[in-house]
């Protein structure tokens, strides 16, 4: 039973290889049982043609046996190509002429006279590969109708890349598209055909095109195109109620070779010009180093993490209060590492920063040479209700670990720290301003250079406004914002974290280092983008509500970077350093904090943090 079982399983494994090998029996039979036919009534009456339909089956056996031994069956026979097809007539010529060899080298034996078997490579090649290219074929002869139940989908570049989609699109049972046309800005393209679709231009017309064409999804498939460009056709693309698909760069095929089309999402409507960093300087600062990142599994940790690994430190500690998330981003670089004899060591360890003693421990067996503190509470709503444990992990958190490096002598510490600093109203803000305090303090008597990193929203970061407004689009809606005018600046992850790393290059001591995170963005222009990103209308099949500000949020953030305010700049166009007074040493009002916090109510520990941080305004 066993062995049948097994059996039946190869079979279906092997099914598709099977199958072919039967159209070849029949293809060869049939090829040459009419050669043989033809043969004996209209050109030789007196060729031995019992002879040949008994050597007929070895025949049959020999080439069969042979395909397999080079690996004709071993082809990918879903999307057959071009390639394909040369490889299969090539080795029915050679098998052919292997025979004709053999009944010439063997006296007084015939199977088919020689001069035919020119007649029978051409018609075997015909019955083997028509079988392989059937579907395409129906898709070539039919483009227009193969698909007429699915998206009817526009493809922006009538070039190589646009081939690539419309191959994917005709190859790929996943896609249902019903490619209605091609656009393109080249003159000598437009009002032509591509594989039986027209072509139409310019691409500025194609919010034109959609309206018109009622489309419903949008390809942009051009393979060369710099990001200011992209940028300019996603965003006029926007503009309509479709889902929009790209095709993905060299580096994301690196990534993963599986993706062949990649929606396009708010962090592709938002982002900006690649932001330029000091790679060498970057890669001499951390090569070789032992850096702890705390708050590892974050957002921003972890992409500090990722980032960090590139330029060949010694070992990276990653450590979090959060199992789940560190493991997940170790098991990442384990993925990625993989096959590299060079890669980076990472040690995971879980524990809080305002445990002492574990981080004592940490310091002590590791002995890092940089610290990124990334932990954190960052939910400003969340921490208005739970200001205690913001002071636990903002204030205790941060002192126990620049007190930590200096006892063992870091060279650099970085602070991963918010524009809710700037001039707060909660006591997030608050708790992340005092802590920016605590770092310069450390750095006015420590020989460890102490830096704080200032930047504004983070595109796509847990807790941020933009999976939340995904998961309400995926949910049927309403997405809810606080006020119609309401305005955020945006930075996506790697261009936070890699400023971030570019600013601890620049660190001597004492800076608070302000990102460029360039124009506000309308939270309420975002949500409509993000709903029509979707497919959908807002409005109509997505509401937006307005909830009212929550507690400790602003309408309108701070600008971060103010030249008016004699913020100084450095040698990256996005990074500044603000001119703020030093805290000549504030231990007694850290002790006077932790002595007291944990005995307090909500507003009563609101109104200690207040007590130490002018700038908070607690309403």
């Amino acid at each position: 039973m066993k062995k049948i079982f097994k059996l039946t399983k190869n079979y279906f494994k092997n099914k598709s290889k099977i199958n072919f090998m039967i159209i070849d029996v029949f293809g060869i039979a049939i090829t040459y049982t009419i050669a043989i036919i033809v043969l004996r009534i209209y050109i030789n009456t007196d060729f031995d043609y019992k002879m040949a339909f008994i050597l007929l089956p070895f025949v049959i056996v020999f080439k069969i046996l042979y395909y397999y031994l080079v690996k004709v069956y071993h082809l990918v026979l879903v999307n057959v190509g071009l390639d394909e097809v040369v490889k299969i007539s090539i080795h029915i010529v050679f098998a052919n002429i292997i025979i004709i060899i053999i009944t010439l080298a063997i006296p007084n034996f015939e199977f088919i006279p020689e001069m035919f078997f020119i007649f029978t490579t051409l018609f075997e090649v015909f019955l083997a590969v028509t079988p392989r290219i059937i579907r395409r074929l129906i898709k070539l002869l039919m483009p227009h109708h193969y698909y007429l139940q699915g998206k009817r989908t526009l493809i922006i570049g009538a070039g190589p890349g646009g081939k690539i989609v419309l191959n994917e699109i005709r190859n790929n049972p996943q896609f249902t598209n019903n490619i209605i046309c091609f656009v393109d800005d080249d003159d000598s393209k437009i009002g032509n055909l591509l594989s039986g679709f027209e072509i139409v231009g310019p691409i500025q017309k194609t919010p034109k095109f959609i309206d018109e064409l009622a489309i419903q999804e949008v390809i942009i498939a051009i393979s060369n195109i710099d990001q200011e460009r992209f940028q300019e056709i996603v965003n006029m693309v926007s503009s309509r109620s479709v889902t929009i698909k790209r095709i993905p760069q060299l580096s994301e095929y690196n990534e993963d070779q599986s993706k062949k089309l990649l929606d396009v999402n708010v962090e592709d409507l938002l982002s900006r010009k690649p932001v330029k960093l000091d790679t060498s300087g970057i890669n001499d600062f951390i090569e070789g180093k032992t850096i702890l990142v705390t708050g590892a599994g974050g957002s921003i940790g972890s992409e500090l993490v990722r980032q960090i690994t590139n330029y060949n430190p010694k070992k990276v500690i990653l450590f979090d209060i959060y199992e789940n998330g560190v493991y997940d981003l170790q098991s990442e670089l384990n993925i990625n590492f993989s096959g590299n004899k060079q890669k980076t060591k990472t040690e995971l360890l879980i524990g809080s920063v305002y445990n002492y003693k574990r981080l004592d421990f940490v310091f002590k067996t590791y002995k890092p040479d940089f610290v990124f503190h990334a932990a954190a509470y960052k939910h400003v709503p969340l921490m208005e209700s739970s200001a205690v444990e913001a002071v636990r992990t903002n204030i205790l958190g941060t002192y126990n670990v620049c007190k930590l490096s200096d006892i063992y002598e870091v060279q650099k510490f970085v602070l991963v720290s918010s524009d809710k600093a700037v001039r707060p109203t909660n006591v997030m803000g608050a708790t992340k301003r005092f802590a920016e305090m605590i770092i310069q303090s450390f750095a006015n008597k420590s020989k460890t250079s102490y830096s704080a990193v200032r930047f504004g929203n983070v595109l796509g970061s847990n807790g941020s406004v933009v999976p939340l407004f995904k998961r309400q689009i995926e949910n049927g809606g309403p997405i809810t914002i606080t006020d119609k005018k309401i305005i955020r600046y945006f930075m996506t992850i790697p261009e936070a974290s890699g400023l971030i790393l570019q600013s601890a290059v620049y660190a001597e001591g004492g800076e608070i280092f302000i990102l460029d995170m360039g124009e506000p963005v309308k939270i309420l222009d975002l949500a409509e983008k993000m709903i029509m990103l979707s497919g959908l209308k807002p409005y109509e099949d997505i509401d937006i509500k307005v909830i009212g500000l929550r507690p400790g949020e602003k309408l309108f953030e701070e600008l971060l970077v103010d030249v008016n305010n004699g913020s100084i700049k450095t040698d990256n166009e996005k990074i500044f350093i603000e001119k703020l007074a030093c805290t000549e040493n504030i231990i007694d009002e850290i002790e006077d904090i932790l002595n007291k916090f944990e005995k307090l109510e909500n507003l009563e520990v609101k109104r200690l943090i207040k007590k130490y941080v002018d700038a908070y305004n607690l309403e």
